[in-house]
C-alpha cells in the first residue's frame, strides 16, 4: 500500500491491494484527485460460484466526495458485464439509461463486491472519533447488478476504526481504515495484501 498524502488531511492519490477472505481473489484501488473532484478506481480479480469474475471499476465525485457517476465492465464467467451508472439532476440516479426507483436519497455509490466504495462516505463525512452518521447509498448488487437504496450507518470508534451497519443492523462489521479513508481490514471479507 502506497499513500502520499499533502497539507495534513488533503489526500493527493492512494493506491492499495486487497486480498478477498471469503472467496479466492484479489483487488486493487486508487483514489486521486482529478479536476475539481475525486476518482476513485480499480480492478477486482475473484472467484464466485467455481466461476472466474474480473471486474474494472471506476467511480467519479465532486470536491465534496458525493458521487457523480460510476462504470463497470468486465465479466462474470463467461457473462459480460457492462454497468454505466449516473447521478443527475435533484439526485435521480440512473443505471444503464434507466432510472432506479428510489435511490433519490441516496448520496454515495456502493459497489457490493469491493470495500473500496466504503471510502465515499468516510471521506465525505469527515467524522470525529464518537461521532455518527446515517446515509442511504445506491447500492449495486453483485451478481444481479441492480441498483438500490441501502440504509447505512457508520460510526467512527477510534482513529482508525469505524463500526459499519447496514439493513436495520442485520450486517455489522467494525472496519479498520488507513490515514486516507481506504479500509485495510473487513472482517471475513477483505484485507491489506
Amino acid at each position: 500500500m502506497t499513500a502520499s498524502m499533502s497539507g495534513g488531511t488533503h489526500l493527493t492519490a492512494t493506491t492499495i491491494l486487497w486480498r478477498r477472505l471469503d472467496h479466492p481473489g484479489h483487488e486493487f484501488a486508487r483514489v486521486w484527485h482529478e479536476g475539481a473532484g475525486w476518482r476513485l478506481a480499480g480492478v477486482a480479480v475473484f472467484a464466485y460460484d467455481k466461476e472466474p469474475c474480473r471486474l474494472d471499476y471506476s467511480v467519479v465525485c465532486d470536491r465534496y466526495w458525493g458521487t457523480c457517476a460510476g462504470n463497470l465492465s468486465g465479466w462474470v464467467g463467461d457473462r459480460p458485464v457492462e454497468v454505466t451508472i449516473r447521478r443527475g439532476a435533484g439526485g435521480r440516479w440512473w443505471l444503464n439509461g434507466t432510472e432506479s426507483a428510489g435511490t433519490e436519497v441516496c448520496t454515495d455509490l456502493d459497489l457490493n463486491f469491493t470495500p473500496s466504495t466504503n471510502l465515499l462516505p468516510i471521506r465525505r463525512l469527515g467524522l470525529g472519533i464518537g461521532q455518527e452518521a446515517r446515509v442511504t447509498a445506491a447500492w449495486l448488487r453483485f451478481p444481479e447488478f441492480t441498483l438500490e437504496p441501502l440504509a447505512q450507518l457508520y460510526r467512527r470508534t477510534g482513529v482508525t476504526t469505524y463500526r459499519y451497519e447496514c439493513a436495520s443492523a442485520q450486517f455489522v462489521a467494525e472496519l479498520e481504515v488507513d490515514a486516507s479513508g481506504f479500509v485495510t481490514r473487513y472482517p471475513h471479507g477483505w484485507v491489506v495484501e
